[in-house]
């Protein structure tokens, strides 16, 4: 039975879609608590990629440097708002693939080496992901006096309006 895993899948679609939505309008360089921005689009999208699936086997993208997924940490590297979105689409197609991969019973499984269920996995994932792109959000609407279009599995065609609220 995939019941579950659907209701999923057709959820998660449009956590990706707001950040990147997010990403579009937000200043990369302006500072949140003391990092640039985009620090914190890596640490959402590197979140997601470990922590969808299971944490605790996990290769880091070719990319990655140690520590960069932390914003408080120093890094040599700077992606661009390109190599971030191009890395959301990598990972947002890897977790749809991943769902349809599941089974309702296997989301009351506990991955290889893992102390949580895959469910509670992706339930902390869809709260991370709302987070912080709610903090982006915030800091774009501080910004500009304009509020990021928000979707949802049933509104999907919200942003045929454009990316920000007019």
């Amino acid at each position: 039975m995939r019941e579950h895993c659907e209701i999923i899948k057709k959820n998660v679609y449009p956590n990706f879609v707001n950040l990147e939505t997010a990403i579009k309008t937000y200043d990369r360089n302006a500072l949140v608590c003391g990092s640039p921005a985009w620090r914190y689009v890596y640490h959402t999208i590197h979140s997601a990629d470990k922590w969808f699936f299971n944490p605790f086997v996990y290769d880091e993208p070719d990319f990655h440097e140690d520590g960069m997924d932390n914003p408080d940490n120093p890094c040599t590297i700077e992606l661009t708002d390109e190599q971030l979105i191009d890395y959301l689409h990598k990972v947002r197609q890897k977790t749809l693939d991943y769902i349809d991969s599941l089974t309702d019973e296997k989301l009351y499984e506990k991955p290889e080496s893992c102390k949580y269920t895959r469910l509670e996995l992706v339930l902390r994932q869809f709260s991370h992901l709302s987070f912080h792109t709610g903090m982006l959000n915030g800091q774009t609407i501080e910004r500009t006096g304009k509020f990021p279009v928000y979707v949802a599995a049933d509104y999907m065609d919200r942003l045929n309006e454009g990316l920000v609220e007019e």
